[in-house]
């Protein structure tokens, strides 16, 4: 019995360090790829695991598993120089960016397709939720009084209300893990797209004039659409001012 006990200490303790380890690497994954897309790690930089151990005042174990984790997500690349290899800080570039806006656009596109068959009465409430936030969008662009958090976090805001009313728990999953990629454009060149705010909000009306007809067609492609041309306004504004990060 004694022995059985120990046995079962042992298997208790192992797995509550299992546990604690993973939730390690949880939250050095969520740190590190906050300071990523915020732009207080920069595009192409190098990626010093003692330093970010220090940082986060975390060991360098889960430090290393978050790394893994961020470089199967596209936060972070190997770069290797002969027989030697570092982490660097993905860059922001043209390709890139390519890549990820068609991705974010078909999964909000589906999800506002589901968002199409909702009831009116729902349909009507997140209409006008969505017409206010555009109007304080409208505002910024009629007045020209450029405030990049506020319109990020509006921009946000009216994307995130139609994901929500219309993604299950796959689409919500999958859009989390693609969407804080598209963020790190968004705040560094947001200055830029100022300009082009004003298409965008038009863009907003077409999506918003679908969703009160409860057509999911018109939706799904007026979502994909905005998606699609806010990728060629960044890559009109990277091809000004260059890209970040590249080698």
């Amino acid at each position: 019995m004694a022995t059985s006990t120990t046995k079962d200490t042992e298997s208790l303790r192992k797995s509550s360090v299992k546990a604690e380890h993973g939730t390690s690497v949880g939250l050095a994954f969520q740190q590190i790829r906050d300071l990523i897309v915020h732009g207080k790690l920069a595009p192409g930089s190098w990626i010093v695991e003692g330093d970010l151990s220090d940082r986060l005042n975390m060991s360098r174990t889960p430090v290393r598993g978050a790394l893994y984790l961020l470089q199967r997500e596209g936060y972070v690349l190997e770069y290797r120089n002969g027989s030697k290899s570092r982490m660097i800080v993905a860059p922001l570039t043209k390709e890139d960016a390519s890549e990820l806006y068609p991705i974010i656009g078909r999964i909000e596109g589906l999800a506002g397709r589901r968002t199409a068959l909702l009831p009116e009465r729902e349909r009507q409430t997140l209409a006008v939720q969505l017409t206010a936030i555009n109007g304080k969008l409208d505002k910024i662009a009629r007045e020209r009084g450029y405030d990049g958090p506020v319109i990020f976090d509006l921009d946000h805001e009216f994307h995130r209300l139609l994901l929500t009313a219309g993604s299950g728990p796959r689409l919500k999953a999958m859009h989390r893990a693609v969407e804080p990629q598209t963020e790190r454009y968004w705040r560094l060149y947001a200055s830029s797209i100022i300009n082009e705010l004003h298409v965008s909000v038009k863009e907003h009306e077409e999506v918003i004039a679908a969703l009160v007809e409860g057509n999911a067609d018109q939706l799904e492609r007026a979502l994909f659409v905005n998606w699609e041309n806010g990728c060629r306004r960044l890559a009109h504004v990277i091809d000004i001012f260059g890209e970040r990060g590249s080698w």
